[in-house]
C-alpha cells in the first residue's frame, strides 16, 4: 500500500493496519470532521465534536480508536455508546470494517430487544471495542459491575440524541462504573446546556473540534420518493423498473439475503440482474461489476458496502429498496450514479415508519426529495408498448424485402393471416407479457394500500393478497381470542413472522426495555403480520412509554392497546 492510495489520511499517523482497510474500502481523503478530530483523539486528549449527522464522523473516532488498540488484550478497551440499536449496529458494522487487517480485535454490539445471551458471551470472550445503547448497557452493568473496569477510551456519539430519548440516568451510571483515568470523546450535533453539563462533569480539558454544517449536493442528479408498506416492495420494484427508462440501474438493500430474493424477483421477469454482497469472492464481484460495464448486466443489487467505490458511467439510476441507515450513506448509494457531469435519478422506497429519515436526508443535502406515486396499470401498459416499439423500429426498414416471403410462408403453413402470425410472433417476442389493460392488472394486482395504521383482525391476519390456499373474495373465519385472565389486556404491534419476529424476541424485549417480571406477561400470539401480548393493565401506560423506542429484529415495537372489532 502507497502513500498516494489513501491520500490524506497517510499522514494521519493511523495504524498501518487501519490504513489498508480504508484503501480496501475506497476512502482517498478524510472529511473535515476526520481532518481535525484524528490527531487530537490519537494524542490521548478528551474532546467535544460538533457535526451533524453526514460528516463523516463514525470514522473520526473509530479509526484514531482503532488504532490505539492492543489485540492481544482479550477484554473491553473501547466503549461506544449510542442512542439506538440502528446506529449501534451501523458503528459495530463500520469498526468491524475498519479493522479487517487487525487480527485479533472484536467488536461487539449491545443493544435491547435481542436476547442477553450472545451479547453477554461476546463480551467474556474478550471483545476489545463494544458499541452499545446505555438501557442494554446497564442491564449488563447490574450482572456484573464491573464489566468496563478495563475500559480506556469512551465515545459518546449523538449525545443530544441520547438525551432526547431519556438516557440521562443510564449515561450516569454507566460513567460511574468507568475508569476515572480514561479518555472521553462526546460528539453532538447539538450543545445545550445538558450537553455542557455532562462535558464539565466527566471530561478532562476537552479540545473542541466544530465542523461548520455543510450542505451535500447532488445537483445532477433527480431524486424522488415512493411512499409504501414493507409488503409492497416486491410490487413497487417491479412496477417503477416497468416504467423507468434506464440503461443501468444499481438496487441498494440492507441485508445480504435481500440482494439475492430481489435479485431473483428480478430475473425471474426478465432482467438481466446479479446480487453483490460481502459473501461473495472478490474475483466474483469484480466480475459483475465488469458485467454491468460491458452491457451484459443492467441491474446490480447490492449492500452498502459490497457498492463502495463502484463507479460505473452507464448507470442512470440508483433504487434504493431499503432505506440507507444514516444520509451518509444515502449520498454515497445516489452518487452511483451521475458520474462524470451526466445527469442521473435516485428512487427512494420510503415506508411510513422511516419518514424522519427521509426528513433528515432532505436537511442535511439541503434537498428537497419529491413524491411520486406507484404507476397504475394504464402507464405500465403505455410503457410496454413503447419499449416494444422502439425495440421493432429499426427492423421495419427492409424487412418486407428480407423477410416478406418466409412471412408468406409461415402464413401458408400455419393457415394463417399475416395479423394472427405477427400477434404470435408478439406473445414470444415478450414471452407471454401481458400487452393488454386487463392483463397487466392480473399480472400486478396490488393496489397501494392508504399510509394508515394497519389493519386489526382478520383484515390484518390475512393480509393484502390472503393467505395461501385462500381464494380471492372467499371470507376467512376470524381466530377465536382466549379469555384474557383478570388484571391483563391484550397489546398488539404490527410485527410479525414475515419480519422474521418470534414469541421470545418480544418477551425479551419487554423483559428488558419494559423492566417487567417474566410472570406478569401472559400470552404471546405470533402472526404472519402481527403480533398479540397480554400485559398487565395496571400501569399499561408507563409500560407502553418505556417501550416506546424500543426494536424488534431491526424495526420499531410500537405497542398499543389492542381493541377487538
Amino acid at each position: 500500500m502507497t502513500e498516494t492510495t489513501v491520500g490524506g489520511f497517510a499522514a494521519l499517523d493511523l495504524h498501518p493496519a487501519v490504513l489498508s482497510a480504508i484503501a480496501a474500502v475506497g476512502y482517498e481523503e478524510p472529511s473535515p470532521i476526520q481532518e481535525q478530530s484524528i490527531p487530537v483523539i490519537l494524542a490521548g486528549h478528551d474532546m467535544i465534536g460538533q457535526a451533524q449527522t453526514g460528516t463523516g464522523k463514525t470514522a473520526a473516532f473509530a479509526l484514531p480508536l482503532l488504532s490505539r488498540i492492543d489485540p492481544a488484550r482479550r477484554e473491553p478497551q473501547v466503549l461506544i455508546l449510542t442512542p439506538t440499536r440502528e446506529l449501534a449496529l451501523q458503528v459495530a458494522t463500520a469498526c468491524e470494517t475498519y479493522s479487517t487487517q487487525m487480527p485479533g480485535v472484536k467488536v461487539v454490539a449491545v443493544y435491547g430487544g435481542a436476547p442477553m445471551g450472545p451479547q453477554l458471551k461476546a463480551l467474556r470472550q474478550g471483545a476489545q471495542i463494544v458499541v452499545a445503547t446505555p438501557g442494554r448497557l446497564c442491564d449488563h452493568l447490574r450482572r456484573d459491575e464491573n464489566l468496563l473496569t478495563s475500559v480506556e477510551r469512551l465515545v459518546l456519539d449523538e449525545a443530544d440524541e441520547m438525551l432526547k430519548l431519556g438516557f440521562m440516568e443510564d449515561i450516569e451510571v454507566i460513567f460511574e462504573a468507568l475508569p476515572e483515568s480514561r479518555q472521553t470523546v462526546l460528539f453532538s450535533a447539538t450543545l445545550p446546556a445538558s450537553i455542557r453539563a455532562i462535558a464539565e462533569r466527566h471530561l478532562k480539558s476537552p479540545k473542541h473540534v466544530k465542523i461548520a454544517a455543510k450542505t451535500q449536493t447532488v445537483e445532477r442528479i433527480e431524486q424522488a420518493h415512493l411512499m409504501v408498506h414493507a409488503d409492497q416492495k416486491p410490487v413497487s420494484v417491479l412496477r417503477l423498473l416497468e416504467v423507468e427508462q434506464f440503461d443501468a440501474l444499481i438496487a441498494f438493500v440492507r441485508t445480504k439475503q435481500a440482494t439475492l430474493d430481489i435479485a431473483e424477483l428480478l430475473e425471474r421477469n426478465g432482467y438481466r440482474v446479479s446480487a453483490l454482497n460481502g459473501d461473495m469472492p472478490q474475483a466474483q464481484r469484480e466480475r459483475v461489476i465488469e458485467s454491468l460495464k460491458e452491457g451484459s448486466l443492467d441491474i446490480v443489487v447490492a449492500t452498502d458496502v459490497a457498492a463502495r467505490g463502484l463507479d460505473v458511467p452507464r448507470i442512470t439510476h440508483v433504487l434504493n429498496v431499503d432505506m440507507p441507515y444514516d444520509p451518509e450513506s444515502y449520498v454515497h448509494r445516489i452518487g452511483r450514479t451521475g458520474r462524470a457531469g451526466r445527469t442521473g435519478r435516485a428512487l427512494l422506497l420510503v415506508t411510513p415508519r422511516e419518514r424522519r429519515m427521509l426528513q433528515v436526508i432532505e436537511r442535511v443535502t439541503g434537498q428537497k426529495v419529491g413524491e411520486i406515486k406507484l404507476p397504475d396499470a394504464e402507464t405500465v401498459l403505455e410503457a410496454r408498448l413503447q419499449r416494444l416499439a422502439n425495440a421493432l423500429k429499426p427492423l421495419l426498414e427492409g424487412a418486407d424485402a428480407a423477410r416478406g416471403a418466409v412471412c408468406a410462408e409461415l402464413c401458408r403453413r400455419l393457415d394463417c393471416t399475416p395479423e394472427a402470425l405477427a400477434a404470435a410472433l408478439l406473445a414470444k417476442q415478450t414471452q407471454g407479457q401481458a400487452l393488454d389493460l386487463e392483463g397487466v392488472r392480473r399480472e400486478q394486482p396490488l393496489t397501494p394500500a392508504p399510509l394508515r395504521e394497519r389493519p386489526t383482525g382478520e383484515r390484518a391476519e390475512r393480509g393484502e393478497r390472503g393467505d395461501r390456499g385462500e381464494r380471492s373474495g372467499e371470507p376467512r373465519a376470524r381466530r377465536p381470542m382466549e379469555p384474557l385472565a383478570e388484571g391483563r389486556v391484550r397489546c398488539r404491534t404490527a410485527l410479525g413472522k414475515r419480519d422474521g419476529v418470534a414469541a421470545k424476541n418480544l418477551l425479551g424485549a419487554i423483559i428488558n426495555e419494559g423492566k417487567l417480571a417474566r410472570e406478569a406477561i401472559g400470552r404471546i400470539q405470533v402472526r404472519e403480520t402481527f403480533s398479540l401480548v397480554e400485559l398487565p393493565e395496571e400501569g399499561l401506560e408507563r409500560l407502553l412509554g418505556r417501550l416506546k423506542e424500543t426494536r424488534v429484529a431491526g424495526k420499531a415495537l410500537r405497542l398499543r392497546r389492542y381493541h377487538e372489532e
